[in-house]
């Protein structure tokens, strides 16, 4: 795995490669803000939370489903990227 790349695999089996934009906790939550787009082109951006244990061998994400939760993520992450991406839910 790259710096600042991340390899999920998804519900059905397949591998999904995305690159980490930003990281943060909140209310002591970790959440990783993600995109599916190669360097330099447009794409979608994701908020997934960090949901494993430390017991854990890998991290275990999965998306915010809360509304405000995502709401007040997304905010954080737009503060930290101040402009420098565009952030549409």
């Amino acid at each position: 795995m790259e710096d600042n790349k991340i390899v999920m695999i998804m519900d059905d089996g397949s591998e999904v490669e995305f690159t980490i934009l930003e990281s943060t906790i909140f209310q002591g939550n970790t959440y990783i803000l993600v995109t599916d787009a190669p360097d330099g082109d447009d794409g979608e951006c994701y908020v997934f939370k960090d949901v494993s244990s430390p017991e854990d061998p890998e991290a275990i994400y999965e998306d915010v489903l809360d509304e405000d939760e995502e709401a007040a993520v997304y905010e954080i992450f737009s503060q930290m990227l101040d402009g420098e991406i565009d952030l549409e839910r």
